[in-house]
């Protein structure tokens, strides 16, 4: 994330890191899995799973149709330059 904020010229943005300890914590959090990325609140990479709110993993979608624990990096970083307009 550090790297993709960097190259849209936004290295002044900082990054909040959140611990989530338990499933009350994860429902209050509204958290569907680790990793999670988010600006304002608002996820960067939405999942159909969006009600279920639990301590879990996450399983995303890489653009070949893989599966993958971590986001597309060029998704990512798309998503990112939308909700900074860039």
């Amino acid at each position: 994330m550090r790297a993709i904020l960097d190259d849209l010229g936004l290295a002044d943005v900082a990054i909040e890191v959140s611990w989530i300890e338990d499933d009350e914590t994860a429902k209050r959090r509204r958290f569907v899995g680790s990793p999670t990325f988010r600006i304002d609140d608002e996820e960067l990479i939405p999942t159909d799973e969006a009600d279920t709110y639990a301590l879990t993993c996450r399983v995303y979608r890489l653009a070949d149709r893989r599966f993958s624990p971590t986001p597309d990096p060029a998704q990512l970083a798309q998503a990112t330059a939308a909700r900074f307009g860039r």
